[in-house]
């Protein structure tokens, strides 16, 4: 599959829940005091498992808040080879 395939192909739904559950939980450890949070959540609470969402999700956070993601074996595998497909350099895998 080659690598604009990968990113765009859904992962398994419990790979998609579970960043989505990681992805909202992390977000909630924010001050929501300008809306930042409320925003992000918003964005993905209902978010389909379809094309990019997946690393969308992933996406939103910044290298050192990747790494906190609290996810099983099998997402952070989903999520690191759509990263190897499309070139990531090793230290940002999970």
């Amino acid at each position: 599959m080659n690598e604009a395939k990968l990113y765009y192909t859904p992962p398994s739904d419990e790979c998609f829940e579970d960043l989505r559950s990681a992805a909202i939980a992390l977000w909630k450890t924010y001050d929501k005091t300008f809306g930042y949070v409320d925003e992000k959540v918003n964005a993905i609470k209902d978010i389909k498992n379809i094309k990019d969402n997946f690393m969308y999700m992933f996406a939103m956070f910044d290298f050192l808040n990747q790494k906190n993601l609290v996810l099983k074996e099998e997402t952070k595998q989903a999520i690191n080879d759509r990263l190897v497909s499309g070139g990531s350099e090793e230290y940002l895998l999970l």
